[in-house]
């Protein structure tokens, strides 16, 4: 089941479900501008085009065209120049959040702080003191 929320949009009531994350109305005027979209590039001419140019020629906006990548609804494994920015650095990729030069810097920073993290406890180990308490004698 959903939850009630406000329509980002037009601010209007609506039910957010996993497949519709603005009211009826603005979905109907996002799925006829995803039309205007996908009939442009789906033209041979157009498999070429950049985000700009896509923008320029069908007047819909980046952000919309980003999260049709972004969730799958537009796919773009044929046009190489479309995509949306790395979260990191901004590069520009078809798939995820993060670029594969990012993903690999972040693993490498995760591979290094446990390495540190395991120093640290390797560390405290061997500073541990141990008492021995002595035979008592009467």
């Amino acid at each position: 089941m959903g939850e009630l929320r406000n329509c980002p949009n037009c601010n209007s009531l609506f039910l957010k479900t996993n497949l519709r994350d603005v009211c009826e109305n603005c979905y109907k005027t996002e799925q006829k501008q995803f039309d205007v979209v996908y009939n442009f590039i789906r033209k041979s001419e157009n498999r070429m085009a950049t985000m700009d140019q896509i923008v320029t020629a069908t007047d819909v906006d980046e952000d919309l065209i980003i999260k049709w990548i972004r969730s799958g609804k537009l796919r773009v494994a044929g046009l190489p120049n479309l995509g949306y920015p790395c979260d990191s650095c901004g590069t520009l990729i078809q798939k995820g959040s993060v670029c594969p030069n990012c993903a690999t810097n972040i693993k490498q920073d995760l591979y290094k702080a446990e390495e540190e993290k395991r120093r640290i406890q390797e560390l405290r180990k061997k500073d541990r003191t141990y008492f021995l308490e002595g035979n008592k004698r009467k």
